[in-house]
């Protein structure tokens, strides 16, 4: 099944980061990658997920200011969502550890960048080749991009859409 873009109004967001807290209550810090864990975040990110998920992962994380954010628990890495990897103004990759979801980690992560992103002017975000539609309406009021079940990822090298 093809998948597709996906557009947020970042104008319609609220500025509300009340998920950090909400994070910080459950043990989890939300917050923006910095420069010396790249390396680790990108090799757990291919671990994790996959080698092009990496490569996006060490893109955000070469941008200025770094587009990665990241969720950490008792120190170890569970989590990530990057911005501006593939194409400016694309949300994703993100990813969550198998064992720690369920416990809003992975929205928490999708609004640190949207908000990051409202807050560098972008009026409007898209995230790429959508797997969880359904999220991502329900979460920020995401709508499908018609006529992008393709999206920019369709001459992936060694990906087949």
């Amino acid at each position: 099944m093809p998948h597709h873009d996906m557009l947020v109004k970042l104008y319609d967001l609220k500025d509300d980061w009340s998920f950090i807290k909400e994070q910080e209550e459950k043990g989890i810090c939300i917050r923006k990658a910095i420069g010396p864990e790249g390396s680790k975040i990108v090799k757990w990110a291919n671990e994790k997920f996959s080698e092009y998920w990496g490569s996006e992962v060490e893109k955000a994380m070469s941008n200025f200011p770094v587009s990665c954010f990241i969720a950490v628990q008792d120190k170890k890495l569970i989590g990530f969502a990057c911005y501006d990897s593939t194409a400016l103004g694309f949300f994703g990759p993100t990813g969550v550890d198998e064992v720690c979801r369920g416990k809003g980690t992975g929205k928490a992560l999708l609004l640190a960048c949207l908000l990051d992103m409202k807050l560098k002017g972008y009026a409007y975000a898209v995230i790429g080749a959508v797997g969880p539609a359904e999220f991502y309406s329900k979460t920020v009021g995401a709508t499908n991009i018609p006529g992008s079940d393709q999206s920019v990822y369709k001459t992936l090298l060694g990906k087949d859409f």
